[in-house]
């Protein structure tokens, strides 16, 4: 795996960084971080240096406890000087967000703090993923010193479209996606494999709408955001990942592959017709229990009814169904919302009611961690007992939940190659 610096410089965006960490440890990389000291207004270092288990540096003059080494690598017996020995151990240095006060600095190779003294002293390959307000990134003198730095070849992530940091604004100038800034990197750093490579990943995500007429059915409240958080955690550890979508309306990733699907019927043929090849199915969608009977072919009028009766009839469980037809070596993961004090009890019978190697139990009688929520807290049962996870962001969450399945499969005999 590579060794990334990143280096976070003073913009609003800088919260991200901390989710471009997360997505580049979850893929086995070893991230150090060095602040600029505005970046602090934003985000403090001890956030960084618990995500990444290194110190985090600001100063150029302050002494470096982990002699500018990355986490995995040995220390030397010396203290070198910091920003020359961790641009020396680098495979990659990172700026993101970085600001137009940065950019231009590395444009004119100002060196006035320890990020500008990295960047001028790095022999590695740089990315700079700028952030900024749209007029400040329009601007001649933002754009000249962008067009110096790709002469330099150094990589350009341009920003994105959309809301920015002053109330009502939108424009260019949004930091990329952190899946975007971490692809970019991961081109040019040494070829090494990510953990799962070469494993293919199937997931469901969000809940089905079983019609009634023309216009209404019987849903759920699903957003699916759980469902698009695990795999976005699964791509980052290079798997090859297909998200069955049901009525989800949120951003897509061109490197995950989908299937949307509307009803319980679609999402079982299609979680059928890919089930054989994966090696891992997280099943994180909200089916339902019941479909509609008959399907009125235009729209019901209200007109002339005080009452509507609907007939609903059971729909196929389908994971339990594709438990059964499951080779060694598959790893199925379940997952639950329950309601209550009993949330963690009802979740797991369907462990061994369905032949499953985990589920995830989440309470969705706490708002603030229910359905369309940014949040979750889950426990996650398998045989040998359940681990608690405390509220957190669902791409947390998400990483949480593969490294229990990393763990599953660390137990396991090798896994059986699929059918393709």
């Amino acid at each position: 795996m590579a060794r990334i610096l990143l280096g976070v410089t003073g913009g609003i965006a800088a919260y991200k960084a901390l989710d471009l960490v997360r997505l580049a440890m979850a893929a086995g990389h070893s991230v150090r971080v060095i602040q600029t000291e505005g970046s602090q207004h934003f985000v403090g270092g001890a956030s960084f240096a618990a995500l990444t288990g290194a110190p985090v540096l600001v100063d150029q003059w302050e002494r470096d406890p982990a002699r500018g080494v990355f986490p995995g690598q040995p220390a030397p017996e010396h203290d070198p000087i910091s920003h020359l020995e961790l641009v020396r151990n680098a495979d990659c240095f990172v700026i993101a967000p970085a600001t137009a006060n940065t950019i231009a600095k590395l444009a004119h190779g100002f060196a006035d703090n320890l990020l500008t003294n990295a960047a001028l002293a790095a022999a590695c390959p740089i990315v700079v993923a700028p952030a900024m307000n749209h007029q400040m990134w329009e601007s001649e003198a933002t754009q000249s010193n962008l067009t110096a730095l790709r002469k330099r070849s150094l990589t350009i992530v341009d920003p994105e479209s959309g809301s920015l940091a002053s109330l009502n604004e939108w424009g260019n100038g949004r930091l990329a996606p952190v899946e975007t800034i971490l692809d970019a990197a991961e081109q040019l750093v040494p070829a090494a494999g990510r953990p799962w490579d070469g494993r293919r990943v199937l997931i469901t995500a969000g809940g089905t709408r079983e019609p009634i007429d023309a216009v209404r059915f019987v849903g759920n409240r699903s957003s699916g955001r759980m469902g698009f958080a695990l795999a976005q955690a699964a791509l980052a550890r290079g798997a090859d990942v297909t998200v069955i979508a049901a009525n989800v309306e949120l951003p897509r990733n061109p490197l995950i592959t989908y299937v949307d699907v509307e009803t319980a019927a679609q999402l079982e043929a299609a979680a059928g017709k890919h089930f054989a090849s994966c090696h891992l199915l997280l099943m994180a969608a909200a089916v339902a229990d019941f479909t509609t009977q008959a399907l009125e072919a235009g729209k019901l009028k209200k007109q002339g009814r005080e009452r509507l009766d609907i007939t609903l009839t059971a729909t196929t469980d389908v994971l339990a169904t594709l438990a059964k037809e499951r080779r060694p070596g598959q790893v199925l993961v379940g997952f639950a919302a329950e309601h209550g004090e009993n949330a963690v009890a009802l979740g797991a019978e369907k462990l061994s009611a369905k032949g499953l190697d985990a589920v995830v139990i989440n309470d969705v009688s706490d708002p603030e961690i229910g359905f369309s929520s940014e949040s979750n807290a889950v426990t996650i049962v398998t045989a040998k007992g359940h681990q608690q996870v405390d509220k957190a962001d669902k791409l947390t969450i998400a990483d949480t939940i593969l490294q229990a399945v990393d763990e599953l499969n660390r137990e396991r005999t090798p896994v059986a190659e699929p059918r393709v």
